[in-house]
């Protein structure tokens, strides 16, 4: 699974932007259809963490869009858990050739005019407390404890368009 979980994170970073460029692109349409295919395979495997928590919780509690969410939490999410699982950052390091998995995720989302804030897309201000309790009080499993203040600082960092941190 890590190594299709690389492959698919390989081929949809090169591809996006290049359909972002010119979406009749067949070529890249094909890569990035591909990394889709392997992604939709690794989920099928794996278990749920806090990204998919966070999204669903965002999503269901203020009805915000599935796609925009996902990409918004993403970055997020990511640098929350890279303290805990040092051999995922070291393959996404080496994958998408940076030291900040994280920041170069968020920064590619940006380049492919995705949005970078939960409030572009409908989040209320008080949504940040109310994420926050509905996201603590059924937690998924996760690499990295799920602690109030640095899940609220998370949610309130994505509400607000600003750069992930861990």
């Amino acid at each position: 699974i890590n190594l299709m979980a690389a492959e698919a994170i390989g081929a949809l970073v090169s591809a996006l932007p290049v359909i972002a460029g010119n979406p009749h692109d067949r070529d890249a349409r094909s890569e990035a259809l591909y990394g889709a295919w392997l992604c939709g395979i690794c989920l099928g495997s794996v278990g749920m963490a806090l990204h998919h928590k966070l999204c669903h919780t965002l999503g269901g509690s203020f009805d915000l869009p599935h796609a925009e969410t996902h990409a918004i939490v993403l970055p997020h999410a990511l640098a929350y858990n890279a303290p805990a699982v040092p051999a995922a950052m070291e393959t996404l390091r080496a994958v998408l050739k940076t030291n900040d998995p994280a920041q170069t995720l968020y920064d590619l989302a940006g380049r492919l005019g995705a949005k970078h804030a939960l409030s572009e897309i409908g989040m209320p201000p008080e949504g940040i407390d109310i994420a926050t309790d509905r996201a603590l009080a059924n937690p998924y499993w996760n690499p990295r404890a799920l602690e109030r203040e640095p899940i609220r600082a998370l949610i309130a960092r994505a509400y607000a368009g600003e750069p992930p941190r861990s």
